[in-house]
């Protein structure tokens, strides 16, 4: 297992594309989670999402995981140009001339997505806990760690995502169609859920269909893209300023994304094995 790390790590090492991405990403990703300390004009009224609670325990790893969550496609990238590359510079060909298996290589790929989910989910925690510590209004110790296990629905959303990229990566081979086919399932699942919500609420009574469609379940949330989603809500809905308007912040653990992004993991994966032994390479 060392032996598959160091092999990663040397290839990776000297990619051009792994060293941009990562700093990016952990240059944007920083930058967002201080963006609650600046000041927004919105049609003529200050809003400080520091001021809205956004830093407050427990809601603080709502808002960093959910941050955080946006940029996963930097991370995302490495994992597609460091696979296809294999592919396309015949250096997977060349591995198994050498000696190394095709469950070895898939083996080499998770431990490259659990270093690089790893790495990311204790950095979140790290960040999030210190803004926590500086801005929060309550420093309540039951308020602290109420709502730690965001962060393991984050590590897991990170892993089915780059499981989901690999799955693609090595199906395709091709980065751009990778992004292509990515993009096409994202779009296809949001055309799906729309079809199926209009479906079911059409006989329903208007003044009841925003209930509806926050509080039912759906078929479609179980889909791959869809069921990552469901592990972290938007936690704008959580500030002073929702609250205002109205708003109330409802939250029940989503153990069926839970097990379902668990289910997609695991198919990505055994996917990914069976393309690569049955293909004639």
């Amino acid at each position: 297992m060392i032996r598959l790390l160091k092999l990663e790590y040397l290839k990776n090492l000297n990619y051009n594309p792994f060293r941009i991405f990562a700093g990016l990403y952990f240059v944007v990703l920083t930058l967002l989670l201080f963006i609650g300390l600046v000041d927004f004009d919105l049609a003529g009224l200050k809003v400080n999402l520091k001021e809205q609670g956004m830093y407050d325990f427990p809601g603080v790893w709502n808002f960093t995981t959910y941050i955080v969550g946006l940029l996963k496609i930097f991370l995302g990238c490495i994992i597609v140009f460091s696979i296809c590359q294999e592919f396309s510079n015949r250096m997977f060909k060349q591995n198994l001339i050498d000696g190394l298996s095709r469950e070895e290589f898939i083996i080499s790929k998770l431990l490259t997505i659990f270093v690089f989910t790893g790495v990311s989910t204790l950095f979140v925690f790290v960040i999030g806990f210190f803004l926590g510590k500086t801005y929060s209004a309550s420093q309540d110790s039951d308020l602290i760690f109420k709502e730690i296990y965001f962060i393991g629905n984050y590590f897991l959303k990170l892993f089915t995502f780059f499981t989901f990229l690999m799955f693609l990566s090595i199906l395709l081979r091709k980065s751009i169609f990778v992004f292509l086919a990515f993009f096409m399932v994202w779009f296809g699942e949001g055309i799906l859920a729309g079809v199926e919500k209009f479906t079911m609420m059409k006989n329903f009574d208007p003044k009841d269909k925003t209930t509806i469609a926050i509080d039912k379940t759906y078929i479609t949330d179980f889909l791959p893209l869809e069921s990552m989603s469901q592990l972290i809500p938007n936690p704008l809905i959580r500030t002073k300023m929702a609250e205002m308007f109205g708003m109330q912040f409802k939250f029940e653990y989503p153990w069926e994304s839970f097990v379902a992004c668990l289910i997609w993991s695991t198919v990505f994966v055994t996917g990914s094995f069976l393309i690569l032994k049955k293909k004639d390479w």
